[in-house]
């Protein structure tokens, strides 16, 4: 029998805590709601530790309920507290709208949009906060959040002692008023959450309590680490983006590919949506075999995130770029090269190579070739023209293009 709603969630691992599971257990189940998740345009993609919340609104969409996504302009001119020990630093007008353009694109690779009951809509903050006045926005709201109960949210504690500003002290006032707005015009009713939202998406819940008499609630998700414990996202330099021009199909395609033993069960529930039961068979391959489910989870959470043409071309390329390919199916890399550059530089920039003592050895060990031409010099230079065919081994062909 499949599951619920609220019961694949929580089998998936996407359920980290709530205002009220209960009320939410019986939402999601046996109504059909319109939800929200918002994101602040502090970038012009999302990356993958933004895919938790919305994986889940996915499945959310999957099964009948409509997805509300907020661009954070106006929040995106404040900067989010939450996570983080310093200020954001303020954006431009230009920057902005081209970050927004960006989540919209990134959301569309998510979700389906459209005008029916399911289908998500856009908003953006700024469309109602730009309407009021510092005065207006006192007079209206100024009663409703006490400084005790602020002072109280962990993204203000960690702040405290680093110098917050009253610009960021007042960001969970503004998240506050774009869950009572949505409640109001849409009758949003739920709001996703990545678990350091925790504090500013509870103050919208009291919010709507206090001025509708009406309970919303939140539903939030763990935080997306990596093999290190560390938060995955751009700030921490190791984000892997979702637009194709910051993250290629095939990146994000090595990146899952790439996921370590301990991680491919939790990956495989949360980025794709193979059955559970077929997950559970899976997972308990070892070896060899666990190398070919992870094969499979790079190509189904690629193909959600690029389709399905672009997840093969993907596949193809690391098989020939790692497995027994050849120069005619080679995948390429673009490479910035105005000038010569020496050999192991030119290898790890193409990535062939973490480091460049790898780098090193394998070009003393006889086993690079540029453009057929056998290299054993670690100091050979390499010169740039239009293409170089890189070959490692006997196996591994890659194609770079220069810019």
């Amino acid at each position: 029998m499949p599951n619920t709603l609220f019961e694949e969630l929580q089998q998936r691992g996407f359920i980290n805590q709530s205002s009220d599971m209960d009320a939410v257990h019986e939402l999601l189940n046996h109504d059909k709601i319109a939800v929200y998740l918002g994101s602040d345009p502090t970038a012009d993609s999302l990356h993958v530790g933004h895919l938790v919340p919305i994986m889940m609104m996915r499945w959310l969409q999957k099964y009948g309920h409509k997805p509300i996504m907020l661009v954070g302009g106006a929040t995106g001119r404040i900067g989010d507290p939450s996570g983080r020990d310093t200020s954001r630093p303020m954006m431009t007008e230009e920057t902005l709208a081209k970050n927004i353009a960006g989540l919209k694109k990134s959301y569309s690779k998510f979700l389906h949009f459209g005008d029916g009951a399911s289908d998500a809509i856009i908003v953006d903050n700024y469309d109602w906060m730009r309407g009021y006045s510092h005065l207006d926005f006192l007079a209206q709201y100024g009663l409703d959040f006490t400084i005790p109960r602020m002072l109280s949210m962990e993204s203000v504690k960690k702040r405290l002692e680093n110098g917050m500003s009253f610009l960021e002290f007042n960001y969970m006032t503004f998240q506050a008023v774009d869950f009572l707005t949505l409640y109001r015009k849409y009758n949003c009713v739920l709001q996703l959450c990545g678990a350091d939202q925790w504090g500013n998406a509870i103050m919208g819940v009291e919010l709507v309590r206090k001025k509708c008499g009406k309970e919303v609630y939140v539903l939030s998700t763990a935080l997306l680490t990596d093999s290190n414990g560390n938060k995955i996202g751009k700030s921490a330099g190791n984000a892997v983006w979702v637009n194709e021009d910051k993250t290629s199909a095939y990146e994000y395609y090595q990146y899952f590919r790439n996921t370590p033993d301990d991680l491919v069960e939790k990956l495989l529930k949360i980025f794709t949506e193979i059955p559970l039961e077929e997950i559970a068979e899976l997972v308990k391959k070892q070896g060899a075999e666990l190398n070919e489910v992870k094969k499979r989870l790079a190509f189904a959470a690629t193909e959600i995130a690029h389709g399905t043409e672009a997840a093969k071309q993907a596949e193809e390329a690391a098989t020939a770029l790692f497995g027994g390919g050849n120069s005619e199916n080679a995948p390429s890399f673009e490479l910035e090269m105005s000038s010569p550059m020496g050999i192991l530089d030119f290898l790890t920039a193409v990535k062939l190579f973490d480091s460049k003592s790898e780098a090193r050895r394998m070009v003393e060990q006889g086993g690079i070739q540029i453009d057929g031409e056998k290299i054993t010099d670690k100091d050979y230079i390499v010169e740039p023209h239009e293409s170089i065919m890189v070959q490692r081994g006997k196996k591994v062909f890659l194609k770079v293009n220069i810019k």
